[in-house]
């Protein structure tokens, strides 16, 4: 799962994919509607890549949290970004175990479900093969440094 190109740009909802960069900024298509606009680069625009979940001892990735949903729900649809607040906290409590519940609010939670969900709908979440080239590219090492 390449979640670089995945991006979340401020004050547009949902989730949108880099499609090409130029001089003055960068042009994004939305995953829902497939449409496409340009952003400027005054924009604050995040990368899912570089998103992290504050821990007591530090932080998780979010493509971690993600594979911890993907195996909890057994690659079905996590929990919904609209259910109660204090499901919401339970359910996170069991995905990103130590997290930092005075810097992660109920509404980051609900922002990591949604997110979640549109990747699971777009096929864009795919952690077994993550997992499985990541074996391969330590084996092309291994190899390597013999």
């Amino acid at each position: 799962m390449d979640l670089t190109k995945v991006l979340s740009v401020a004050g547009k909802p949902g989730l949108h994919e880099l499609v090409a960069q130029g001089k003055n900024g960068i042009i994004v298509q939305s995953l829902t509607d497939k449409k496409r606009f340009p952003i400027s680069a005054a924009t604050n625009v995040s990368s899912l890549n570089d998103i992290a979940i504050y821990t007591l001892e530090g932080e998780i990735p979010l493509k971690e949290i993600f594979r911890n949903i993907f195996k909890k729900e057994g690659g079905q649809a996590g929990l919904s970004h609209k259910e109660s607040s204090n499901a919401i906290y339970t359910y996170f409590s069991d995905i990103a175990p130590g997290f930092d519940d005075e810097r992660v609010y109920v509404s980051d939670m609900k922002k990591v479900l949604q997110w979640y969900n549109i990747l699971l709908g777009f096929g864009l979440v795919d952690l077994g093969n993550d997992e499985e080239a990541a074996t391969n590219k330590k084996e092309k090492e291994d190899i390597t440094k013999k």
